[in-house]
């Protein structure tokens, strides 16, 4: 009697120990994350303990593990960009599996964008071929070489295009030389476009109103060339009002006035004049030199 009554109290003993057994100081939470519908899995999505800088995501295979300090219960958050966060109460008294299904966030309405074009688009940029009209806003926002703007040089930049020797106005396209090119100004054949040993074309870009460059296929009235073609065509003057403009630089300075030669408006009957004109003072800085040698 007296050993049965210490087995039950032996018995007694390991009930109460085990029933005041504290719980486990940390636990894991670990499972899936699907979406919901087509049960896909997620990567990237995010849990995290809201309120605490603990935080996971889900790996390539939409699985994820968190563990957290024991308690009651815990709120965790699963969010993830285009579907709506879901935070869910979860006993933390012991390791757990939990799959969570994440719904697709609101999908927005169709959105369309319309503008109207307005930078015009650079020559350099174009896909055509062939022929290439160069806008002379375009020549006059180039970086100038000693501040003369040339017409020739912008051509050189051009697509198909290819310069001579450094600081020369020499075109080569497709492989042919430079007096291999048809320049044409307002109808009329230029047969030498250089000045100053080649450095500078004689074009003043003030007073030319288009310039087109035509690389292959040209018609056959522009006969004698083989290479290209380099029509230009100068303006006729301002028919409005009286306008000028002009630039200073490092070896020559140049001029360029239009305006109304009548009163009468706009049109068959009005008239306009243009004078435009550039001069050097090289001559005055090498003439020293040249009287000394």
């Amino acid at each position: 009697m007296k050993q049965l009554l210490l087995l039950f109290t032996f018995v007694l003993n390991l009930l109460f120990e085990a029933s005041a057994q504290p719980m486990p100081n940390r636990v894991t939470i670990s499972g899936y994350v699907r979406e919901k519908g087509s049960l896909e899995a997620l990567i990237g999505v995010n849990i995290y303990l809201p309120g605490t800088s603990t935080s996971t995501t889900t790996n390539t295979y939409g699985f994820y593990s968190l563990s957290l300090p024991a308690a009651d219960s815990l709120t965790l958050a699963f969010s993830s960009v285009g579907y709506e966060t879901v935070q869910q109460v979860v006993p933390f008294r012991r390791d757990i599996e939990q799959t969570v299904y994440l719904t697709s966030g609101h999908q927005l309405a169709e959105v369309t964008v319309t503008g109207t074009r307005t930078a015009e688009e650079k020559v350099s940029e174009s896909a055509r071929m062939s022929t290439i009209d160069v806008p002379i806003n375009q020549i006059k926002k180039i970086p100038a070489f000693l501040g003369e703007k040339d017409v020739l040089k912008v051509l050189q930049l051009m697509p198909g295009v290819q310069k001579g020797s450094e600081g020369s106005t020499g075109i080569y396209v497709r492989g042919g030389g430079p007096d291999q090119n048809l320049v044409i100004l307002d109808d009329a054949v230029v047969y030498n476009a250089n000045h100053l040993f080649g450095f500078f074309s004689v074009f003043n870009g003030d007073a030319l109103k288009s310039v087109e460059l035509i690389k292959g296929g040209f018609p056959a009235r522009y006969g004698g060339r083989l290479s290209s073609v380099i029509e230009m065509n100068m303006k006729e003057g301002n028919k409005e009002k009286l306008h000028g403009e002009g630039g200073i630089g490092l070896i020559a300075s140049r001029l360029t006035l239009e305006g109304p030669l009548t009163k009468k408006k706009s049109g068959a009957g009005a008239s306009s004049f243009l004078v435009s004109a550039r001069r050097t003072y090289l001559d005055f800085v090498a003439g020293p030199i040249i009287r000394r040698g």
